[in-house]
């Protein structure tokens, strides 16, 4: 069975009295990041389950985990950085290749 781009989700599933999160992604960079950190520190972060569709289902202690919240930017924000990544070297370096 292929899923389609839009099939292949991240969720984030805790309730209020639990303390751990449990993390659904089928997100390769996502699910790499996650076995890097279950590996490096087992008593946070476990993976509990894989699919054959290509999912991993992690459990992360919530005191590990931050959701951040950003505004967006105004307009006039948003086209300085517009400019200033235009200006960057990494750009111009990306340019001459």
């Amino acid at each position: 069975m292929n899923l389609t781009k839009y099939e292949k989700e991240t969720i984030l599933l805790t309730s209020e009295g639990d303390d751990s999160y449990n993390v659904y992604t089928f997100n390769g960079k996502f699910k790499r990041k996650l076995n890097d950190y279950a590996e490096k520190y087992p008593e946070y972060c476990r993976k509990i389950a894989s699919t054959d569709e290509g999912s991993e289902t992690f459990e992360i202690k919530k005191a590990r985990v931050s959701i951040r919240l950003l505004p967006p930017y105004s307009e006039e924000r948003r086209k300085e950085a517009c400019e200033r990544a235009k200006n960057s070297e990494l750009i111009k370096s990306r340019q001459n290749e």
